[in-house]
């Protein structure tokens, strides 16, 4: 078989993903988890089920915004190496509307999850009431998701536009609908270069400021007299690692399940694992900064936060975080072998991965006053949301190509493989 004739049955592969072990599995955990979420609300501690369904929601919506970030930072800077992952990343906004539906569903439970509503805090003004927090938190989220949207519908047209006449039944109506007049033409490729690299700095710059907000509102507030400029930056920061982390692990599962190694090889795995070695560096930095301020300050309105998670019944668990977000990752991927040799990058991936699902739980339990527990309500629910992340990513794949044969050959064609 000629190279060529193997990339093109490597894209038909792709055009047809076998998913439906991933969704079958994303449901059985949805059902579970959230079947177990809708009976402890019921039952006679709904606080617990609810500051979990808080954690998870931080952690899979930065993950799956973190992931798209992706794929803009790679059309701002003009990258092209990920050009066979990349669409990897761009189906982590499949999950960004069930986010929107899983904000709604929180605010349901909010009297159990924001204590400045049972206890305002008046120094915040207005700042942190309900009908606030709710509608400019809500409206920034439909905005991050609808310019997610648009820009991925963008990345999408080449694609689909090749594949609308092999299409049939739904995926061709929507093939044509996304497509619409693209006929490939020099002034239609223009044109939609031109929207994309529109696109994707305003959704970076959407994301900072969106995930900031958050940051905010959804975990800053849980201890309402404690404020830190650099939290937000530390919160999307963070959300972008785990998309990458995300990104490395679907990059691992795709390549071979769908025999990509024609594609994906050493340069991808080689790169991908650099990125998120410096993320992991950066993250470790932007602690390193918080803890330094906060600790040179000495102001007791800040330093309460800290001290209440690095001392104490917390501090295993502080511990543990820097432990597998950083130093295992740091020790582990600063070697080339280790980056380029597909277990041992899906492991240290894996390790960061659940490391900041500890982190996002160090940052929101506390707050509460609550000693350390990881049980049955934890683990599950936390398998619930994991559960809708997949279904949603396999539904992205079922519809769409999980390679663009153009990106693709731009990377082969610069030997990137």
């Amino acid at each position: 078989m000629s190279l060529a004739t193997s990339h093109q049955e490597a894209y038909r592969r792709a055009a047809t993903a076998p998913v439906g072990g991933l969704m079958v599995l994303g449901a059985a955990l949805a059902v579970f988890g959230l079947g177990l979420f809708v009976l402890l609300a019921m039952g006679d501690d709904p606080a617990r089920a609810w500051r979990m369904f808080l954690v998870n929601f931080v952690f899979f919506t930065g993950l799956a915004a973190g992931a798209v970030i992706f794929a803009a930072a790679q059309k701002i800077t003009k990258g092209v190496w990920a050009g066979s992952i990349i669409r990897f990343a761009e189906a982590g906004v499949a999950f960004l509307p069930v986010a929107l539906v899983l904000f709604l569903v929180l605010f349901l439970g909010r009297e159990h999850v924001f204590p400045w509503i049972e206890h305002p805090t008046p120094s915040r003004g207005k700042w942190l009431t309900v009908s606030w927090v709710f509608w400019r938190d809500l409206v920034s989220l439909l905005v991050v998701c609808g310019v997610a949207i648009a820009f991925v519908w963008q990345e999408l047209k080449p694609d689909v536009a090749a594949l609308r006449d092999q299409a049939t039944g739904w995926r061709q109506r929507l093939y044509a609908r996304i497509a619409g007049d693209y006929d490939g033409s020099p002034a239609h490729v223009a044109a939609l270069e031109r929207r994309i690299n529109r696109l994707a700095p305003i959704l970076c710059l959407l994301y900072a400021y969106v995930f900031s907000l958050l940051a905010f509102d959804l975990i800053m507030s849980l201890a309402p007299y404690w404020y830190s400029n650099l939290f937000g930056a530390y919160y999307f920061m963070g959300s972008f690692l785990t998309g990458l982390t995300m990104l490395g692990l679907m990059m691992v599962y795709w390549r071979r399940r769908l025999r990509l190694t024609d594609l994906i090889g050493r340069q991808q795995f080689h790169d991908l694992g650099k990125l998120i070695f410096a993320l992991t560096v950066f993250w470790a930095y932007l602690t390193y900064s918080h803890v330094l301020v906060i600790w040179y300050g000495n102001l007791p309105e800040e330093t309460a936060f800290l001290f209440f998670r690095m001392w104490g019944e917390w501090r295993p668990v502080a511990v543990l975080v820097l432990m597998m977000v950083f130093v295992v990752p740091f020790w582990g991927l600063i070697w080339v072998r280790a980056k380029i040799t597909p277990f041992t990058f899906a492991l240290f991936a894996v390790i960061s991965t659940l490391g900041m699902w500890l982190e996002r739980f160090l940052q929101v339990e506390p707050s509460f006053g609550g000693r350390p527990a990881v049980g049955l309500p934890e683990i599950g629910i936390s398998l619930g949301f994991l559960g809708l992340f997949l279904l949603a990513y396999g539904l992205f794949a079922r519809a769409f190509p999980m390679v663009s044969p153009r990106l693709a050959e731009r990377a082969l064609a610069l030997g990137h493989h």
